[in-house]
């Protein structure tokens, strides 16, 4: 815990690198981290910054925001890109349509894409069924790891013709930490997350758990395969931030959660620079859990050997959910 909250008083690096004609997309771009990564992007010098968004609205109120933040490309000073860097998609991670929806158009569409900024994500007090699955589990697990494996061959595609880099970049959390994860006691994993009698408040921590392990797993599968050059999977915790990630907790937790941004939390702008790190870093953050902007040690269950037999085990899993939502999907890795 003492080093969780030195880490939050860490200076984090301003982004300065140049993203000269590259393609970005992030998930839940219209708000918190989201936004400000996106933003960062846009400054720097991208070609095309889609925020995949539910409320498309707000999205359209996130791209303008963004557009009147940065200066003209133009060289005029008054602010306000009219160069439609900035696109908002409909993205409801709630539904495995409209994530598959996502990435016809993002296939049929892009020329390229470079980067998949992974952060839509729930913390959930109270339990709701999307897609059969608990939501805290549908969007920060399962859908997100969907749109991962089906831009994957757009991203090696990319690597390949640019000879350039491309990044999947996923969030996960200090919360991995403190999961207690009993669900993996279970005969299946992921059944348990079905049952409403087997919520509980552990759920956020286990989903940025499940989030560390199959990032882990699909960079070593993608290693072990050879089929991976080019491309640079991470995972990083942004910390503990001032974002809306909060906004379904119940009374009393809200109230401590605010109490405790006030004292210790970072602005959403400090913590997207974690992102900004993560997808600028090289082969070195391959398959790396990276904490404000370091290489960082992973919790002792996850390099436990039991650690590492469930993470083989939940990519399992999962790659056999993900085959029934899309058959075939496993083969992109």
């Amino acid at each position: 815990m003492a080093s969780i909250i030195r880490n939050q008083f860490r200076s984090l690096p301003y982004p300065t690198a140049d993203f000269t004609g590259k393609t970005v997309i992030v998930t839940g771009g219209n708000v918190g981290l989201g936004l400000e990564a996106a933003r960062h992007c846009a400054r720097l010098g991208a070609a095309k910054v889609i925020l995949g968004c539910r409320n498309t609205e707000k999205g359209e109120a996130a791209r303008r925001d963004i557009e009147a933040s940065l200066p003209r490309r133009d060289g005029r000073s008054n602010g306000g890109s009219t160069n439609g860097v900035v696109e908002v998609w409909p993205l409801d991670m709630c539904s495995f349509e409209s994530v598959k929806a996502f990435f016809r158009r993002a296939d049929d569409e892009l020329e390229r894409l470079d980067v998949l900024i992974s952060n839509a994500g729930v913390n959930m007090a109270t339990f709701y069924l999307d897609e059969g699955y608990e939501r805290t589990i549908t969007v920060n697990v399962i859908s997100t790891f969907l749109l991962a494996l089906l831009l994957l061959p757009k991203l090696k595609q990319t690597a390949a013709r640019f000879n350039a880099e491309t990044h999947i970049c996923f969030a996960s959390s200090d919360a991995h930490r403190f999961a207690a994860f009993n669900e993996r006691k279970e005969p299946k994993i992921f059944e348990t997350f079905k049952s409403k009698e087997k919520m509980s408040f552990d759920r956020y921590n286990v989903s940025k758990l499940l989030d560390l392990l199959l990032s882990r797993e699909l960079a070593r599968q993608l290693d072990e395969k050879g089929t991976g050059a080019g491309v640079v999977v991470n995972v990083i915790n942004p910390g503990f931030c001032t974002s809306q990630l909060f906004r379904d907790l119940p009374f009393p937790i809200n109230l401590i959660i605010k109490l405790g941004l006030l004292m210790i939390g970072r602005t959403c702008e400090e913590g997207s620079r974690t992102y900004l790190t993560a997808i600028t870093s090289g082969k070195e953050t391959h398959g790396k859990y990276m904490d404000s902007c370091l290489i960082w040690e992973e919790s002792q269950f996850v390099r436990s050997e039991e650690g590492s037999k469930v993470q083989k085990r939940v990519y399992a899993e999962l790659m056999e959910i993900l085959e029934t939502i899309e058959p075939g999907i496993s083969k992109n890795v």
